[in-house]
């Protein structure tokens, strides 16, 4: 058995990430202690092997976690996927140092570009997301970000981040105040129209996301200042509540 503790350590995930995981069903220690200390086996490890496997693939968490939870769920298959991911990505990288080597050997800018070529890999991305891209939220937002440019996502994600600064002018209001539910209420709205239904029980996930997460949290408080996806979270809570 091995703490949250060492399981942080192996895994590069936050005690906090951990924490969350459980409390959302996504990953159950095996045990908890009298004291309240979480336990971890073999079992949970691999489940954690293939939660990070479809982090890289950019699932929601709901989605990993019924997608993990279906009966189906093939985790020999999910790592011949990764183990092909892992290898276009290899193949990618070696190009790169091949190109970045003879350049720097020969003093001369190599013309030749298709080493930053990643329509393969993206391909096989693609095709990897689509084999386990079952569950209703993942199959609404592929419907709605279907045909988008990179500008079109990167103008998406800039909005979302927009929305973020706005409620962090208000982090020093109560959380339950109306302007500041009002931006949650804003917030909602955007994901729901630019990539799944964001019912009050997924944004709540979410709230919960952007602080267990520190990738989400850094850049929330970024854009929106120290404390931000703190805020955020604690009035997506309250205003999950009404």
């Amino acid at each position: 058995m091995k703490t949250v503790h060492e399981v942080s350590e192996m895994t590069n995930l936050s005690v906090r990430a951990l924490h969350h995981y459980d409390a959302i069903g996504l990953l159950k220690p095996a045990k908890v202690t009298e004291a309240g200390y979480r336990l971890y086996d073999d079992e949970q490890l691999r489940r954690i092997q293939s939660i990070l496997f479809f982090r890289e693939l950019e699932f929601p968490l709901k989605e990993i976690k019924a997608i993990l939870d279906d009966p189906d769920f093939d985790e020999k298959q999910a790592l011949a996927d990764q183990l092909r991911l892992l290898e276009a990505k290899k193949q990618q990288l070696e190009k790169l140092i091949v190109l970045a080597r003879n350049t720097l050997e020969k003093g001369a800018i190599n013309m030749d570009f298709s080493a930053f070529d990643k329509s393969e890999l993206e391909s096989l991305s693609e095709e990897v997301k689509r084999r386990w891209g079952s569950t209703e939220s993942y199959k609404e937002y592929e419907q709605k970000t279907k045909g988008q440019s990179d500008e079109e996502k990167l103008k998406t994600g800039d909005r979302i981040m927009e929305i973020f600064a706005e409620i962090g002018k208000l982090r020093e209001l109560d959380p339950r105040d109306k302007r500041v539910l009002e931006k949650i209420s804003v917030l909602q709205a955007f994901i729901t129209e630019t990539s799944y239904t964001c019912t009050k029980e997924m944004l709540s996930c979410l709230g919960q996301m952007y602080v267990a997460d520190e990738r989400f949290k850094k850049n929330i408080d970024r854009y929106g200042g120290e404390g931000t996806a703190e805020f955020a979270a604690k009035a997506i809570e309250e205003f999950c509540k009404s």
